[in-house]
């Protein structure tokens, strides 16, 4: 799958096509709409070490780092937490193939729990509130109320496992549980003050990328009513259906760029964004409502489409006649997005 990877020597970011083995990950570049057919890069899983979370980045919640045995740093993005913790999953898996006992001991901490002994809930507290290593706050748009200083649970989560307070997500979770028991950290938003009043105690704090939370002795909400809020504000405040990485051909130079696609319905909107840029804000995107999509046929270019494309072509057309022709990396994926967008037009 396409993921954006950090180079070596200029540091910026770039899209890559990259295909996991059973020794080794190997990175192809996406030229014209194609994958070239030798590799760009390979990095060796012999003796490589995996950090999953990883927030050496600000802007970049979401990386996985490996470590080659010659020291080498490896910085990989995905686009969610699970598909983030999916790459890690299969990697690890990988990295431990040949070593029968190191992957039971990782089955066993996996499904082991035991906090850490002697526990301080104000010292995680006051960790979180450290501002180069704490938790980063940030600015969310929940229902049309914006919210100032908030962070949400995955985000968490992570932190609390980067940290060393917990070695699994259901061991951070119980954490956070406990921040909120006792008043450390309160829910805001539909979703998290939602969960609260489940009958499940494991339930009650959400490992989940849309809820959102604050510290309990924050100032109060800065709300606004929807129609108050920003058009462009309010398209980018809709649940987010389905994400991830496409390859789309640009409107004018025709070149197909990879990019980060965001479903969102209520309001329904497909954005996308430029992986390589640090700052998140959208490049395009648009209304879905009037639009009709639908999988073009593989056996030929079709008239609009330049270039010598991979496959697996689906179009979208706006109800002002504008034309998106997007790339999928299997036709599986494909009929997914597809099926993902048609209840939303």
């Amino acid at each position: 799958g396409f993921l954006p990877l950090q180079g070596h020597v200029v540091r910026n970011w770039k899209v890559r096509w990259f295909v996991l083995l059973q020794d080794k990950l190997l990175y192809y570049k996406i030229e014209g709409g194609k994958k070239e057919p030798s590799p760009k890069g390979r990095i060796l899983l012999d003796g490589c070490t995996i950090t999953c979370p990883c927030l050496e980045y600000e802007n970049r919640p979401l990386l996985i780092k490996l470590k080659t045995k010659t020291n080498t740093d490896y910085f990989l993005e995905c686009c969610s937490r699970e598909e983030r913790d999916s790459w890690a999953l299969d990697i690890t898996g990988a990295i431990h193939a040949g070593h029968p006992v190191q992957v039971q001991e990782l089955h066993r901490m996996k499904n082991s729990f035991k906090l850490l002994e002697n526990i301080s809930l104000h010292d995680i507290v006051d960790r979180m509130y450290d501002s180069s290593t704490g938790i980063k706050l940030t600015r969310n748009l929940d229902q049309g109320n914006r919210y100032k200083e908030t962070f949400t649970g995955s985000a968490l989560v992570d932190w609390l496992i980067s940290n060393s307070f917990a070695v699994s997500r259901f061991e951070a979770v119980t954490l956070a549980s406990m921040l909120m028991d006792e008043n450390f950290i309160r829910p805001v938003g539909v979703r998290s003050t939602e969960a609260t009043r489940s009958s499940d105690p494991s339930e009650k704090f959400l490992d989940d990328s849309t809820a959102l939370y604050m510290f309990a002795e924050s100032s109060k909400k800065n709300t606004s009513s929807k129609e108050e809020v920003q058009f462009n504000i309010s398209e980018l405040s809709g649940t987010i259906v389905k994400q991830g990485f496409l390859v789309k051909q640009g409107h004018k130079r025709k070149n197909w760029k990879v990019r980060k696609f965001v479903l969102r319905a209520d309001p329904a909107f497909l954005h996308y964004y430029d992986p390589t840029k640090e700052e998140n804000k959208p490049v395009g995107g648009f209304s879905l409502r009037g639009c009709l999509v639908s999988a073009l046929e593989d056996n030929g270019v079709p008239a609009g489409v330049k270039g010598n494309v991979q496959g697996n072509l689906f179009k979208i057309i706006t109800k002002n006649d504008i034309h998106y022709y997007i790339q999928a990396s299997s036709k599986a994926e494909r009929v997914q997005w597809i099926e993902a967008i048609k209840p939303l037009t």
